[in-house]
């Protein structure tokens, strides 16, 4: 499915004329009149950015950006504000917004910030099913084998997991050997940086 721009903006003028200059650009766009529009036609799984006016009468683009996070969005954002102001571009790239624009701005600034934020988008879902990948694989362990991984990343040889378990040295390689042949690797280095795509702060569901 080929990337587009989803552009919230209240003003209709503004609209068209941002439409037309993506499309002129090969760049697909969805333009919406309000935040609420947006939602109501919001798909998470298609691919593309935001493209968010900050001004708008009933839900401001900050407001919206929060919204989205609060559901666990995770699209790239990039919102165009009629004035240059610092403490609310400052707090939106906080919050995670790839770029703050001053209207009126150059069209190739626009573009290329769109790009940028497409090929953000296309990483971050590349990372996101890898991700899913790695633990749908996790859960295929059984309670013992999460145990053995554990020990296992952490450098531990099969004698001291054994002590540390409970059980027999030879209980534990078969257990390791499972654990490898369910995560799809062939060795400790490979399992390491595995599980720390899915938990780099050392705790999983």
């Amino acid at each position: 499915m080929k990337p587009t721009v989803y552009f919230v903006d209240d003003e209709a003028p503004v609209r068209k004329a941002v439409t037309r200059l993506l499309r002129a650009a090969q760049i697909e766009v969805a333009a919406f009149a309000s935040p609420a529009e947006f939602l109501a036609a919001h798909d998470p799984d298609a691919p593309g950015c935001l493209l968010l006016d900050v001004d708008m009468p009933d839900i401001s683009g900050p407001a919206l950006q929060r919204a989205l996070g609060g559901r666990g969005g995770t699209r790239p954002i990039i919102f165009l504000s009629g004035r240059a102001d610092v403490p609310t571009s400052v707090e939106a790239m906080k919050d995670g917004a790839v770029d703050f624009l001053t209207k009126p701005v150059r069209d190739e600034v626009l573009i290329a910030a769109v790009r940028a934020a497409f090929e953000k988008d296309r990483v971050l879902r590349i990372a996101r099913r890898e991700q899913a990948e790695i633990a749908a694989r996790l859960a295929t362990l059984t309670p013992r084998e999460r145990e053995v991984l554990d020990h296992v990343v952490t450098g531990a040889l099969n004698k001291q997991i054994a002590d540390a378990l409970g059980a027999a040295e030879t209980t534990i390689k078969v257990h390791r050997g499972r654990v490898m042949e369910k995560m799809a690797v062939h060795s400790v280095a490979e399992l390491v940086r595995l599980i720390e795509r899915v938990r780099p702060n050392g705790a999983y569901d």
